[in-house]
């Protein structure tokens, strides 16, 4: 397997390590060499690990391409969230203590680099919190009030690193890559209790009341104890057996919390954290598709120095998507080079890659919903009126924001568009997914997959009734069941 240390400038890492490829940034997320291999390890010691940086690109294209990424998404995401800090830092607190009882000052902050630090009393903390967080350079300050806590965790770049431990950080790395393996980490009356979360004035909410309310009375007559749980409640997750996500899901908000809290704290869940990154990035989604020879329209991911190329790939006009735009917001519509330049410069100020994508009229897309690998609804969604998407927030009446939806059995769906549907949720592991298709020409052309997708009373209901209820809940149910066996 290739090995591949990505870095800002490699020129500063002069080190000779084994079997392993200092590469940078830029040349990970741009050259086709890369993108190609199917197999290979990447560390990524990038000097900005922040939201739709480079170096949170690196890890997220190294999964979409299939490649082993250290740290993960999900590790970086931790790192930044302090509530999902202090869950996963409860756990250490015994050593904590232990390891910093002779510290007469009322602060300390431990350096860790590739797991050690260079004094070695501090091995064992060091190595505990490298397995939890997987990030090569971190730096936790602690202070102490009645006993030590930790203060901050953030991830350090090379260039933060005192020069005195360079040559400690050198001979740490040296010894890291020699490895053969890298460390990685109710009412009595019910049989479970199940919290559905919701969020009052979502803008977008995936389910609507009356769907809520059909949630709670069909989860109850399966033995459910059901709560309405709000982004405020996440101290008393921990109460609850499962958690069903009913708000809208983005990697930077409440949602996530809970599902990452839910995965470590072992309660079944739909759906996953790691389904919510990763349907969450449209940048991830192009590569995985594409990787996984599922026909899209043509698309491209885009950064500074490649902009002034792309209309000739894709021709005008194009669509353009924000990484991680949900519902239609995020995502426009350029019919000019100059409408193209205004939009693509507005985006890459936001992030570092943005999505172009061939612009494929069509009078509705396809929506398959997938519920761990298994076909669950069948719909069809409208243009919005007078409008090229479902959905149309600029419209003046409320009526005309989203257009219309036809709803059938799963047998009326053409073989080729359920098939593309199932692959396409395949990439994402088990879950519950809405596969957005186009048909053009006769061809299936995936356009999305939506982690957390609507599921409203009198729409993806219609066909199936409470069977789409039922289906759902069971799910969770199964998780539980298999933690027993």
């Amino acid at each position: 397997m290739n090995k591949y240390l990505v870095v800002n400038k490699p020129e500063n890492w002069n080190i000779s390590l084994e079997n392993v490829r200092v590469i940078s940034a830029k040349d990970y997320l741009t050259k086709p060499e890369f993108s190609r291999q199917k197999k290979a390890r990447v560390f990524n010691l990038c000097k900005d690990y922040s939201y739709q940086s480079k170096g949170y690109y690196v890890s997220l294209l190294a999964e979409a391409r299939g490649h082993l990424a250290i740290p993960t998404v999900k590790n970086i995401v931790d790192l930044r969230e302090p509530k999902l800090v202090k869950i996963v830092s409860d756990e250490f607190d015994d050593l904590i203590q232990r390891s910093l009882k002779s510290i007469k000052s009322t602060e300390f902050t431990l350096s860790i680099y590739f797991g050690q630090n260079v004094a070695q009393k501090y091995k064992e903390l060091s190595a505990m919190f490298h397995r939890h967080f997987q990030i090569p350079f971190i730096r936790v300050k602690f202070n102490y009030t009645n006993k030590w806590n930790i203060k901050s965790i953030k991830a350090l770049s090379e260039v933060e690193i005192p020069g005195e431990h360079l040559p400690y950080m050198r001979d740490f790395a040296i010894q890291y890559f020699a490895k053969k393996r890298y460390d990685t980490p109710k009412s009595e009356s019910y049989e479970y209790d199940l919290a559905i979360l919701i969020q009052e004035h979502d803008p977008a909410p995936p389910s609507n009341q009356k769907a809520l309310k059909k949630f709670a009375e069909v989860a109850e007559k399966m033995n459910f104890y059901v709560e309405f749980v709000y982004p405020k409640d996440l101290s008393r997750l921990s109460a609850f057996d499962a958690l069903l996500i009913r708000q809208s899901t983005e990697v930077n908000n409440d949602a996530y919390a809970f599902a990452r809290k839910a995965q470590q704290e072992d309660i079944a869940i739909v759906d996953y954290p790691d389904a919510i990154l990763k349907c969450c990035n449209k940048v991830f989604m192009a590569e995985a598709l594409e990787n996984a020879g599922i026909p899209t329209p043509r698309t491209i991911i885009v950064h500074k120095d490649n902009r002034n190329k792309i209309i000739e790939k894709t021709g005008l006009p194009l669509v353009l998507k924000s990484p991680d735009s949900t519902f239609s917001f995020g995502v426009k519509k350029a019919s000019t080079p100059e409408e193209y330049e205004t939009l693509v410069g507005e985006m890459l100020k936001k992030s570092e890659l943005v999505i172009a994508q061939e612009f494929t009229p069509s009078d509705y897309d396809w929506r398959i919903g997938i519920l761990d690998d298994k076909p669950l609804f069948a719909c069809r969604y409208y243009m919005a009126k007078g409008h090229w998407q479902i959905y149309n927030w600029d419209a003046g009446k409320k009526d005309d924001r989203e257009g219309n939806a036809d709803v059938m059995s799963i047998e009326e769906v053409p073989k080729k568009i359920l098939n593309a549907a199932l692959k396409s949720a395949r990439l994402m592991g088990k879950g519950l997914y809405g596969i957005d298709v186009k048909e053009v020409n006769g061809k299936p052309l995936v356009i999305e997959i939506n982690d957390n997708p609507n599921i409203d009373f009198g729409v993806e209901d219609r066909f199936y009734g409470d069977k789409i209820y039922i289906e759902i809940l069971t799910a969770l149910k199964n998780r539980l069941e298999k933690k027993t066996q």
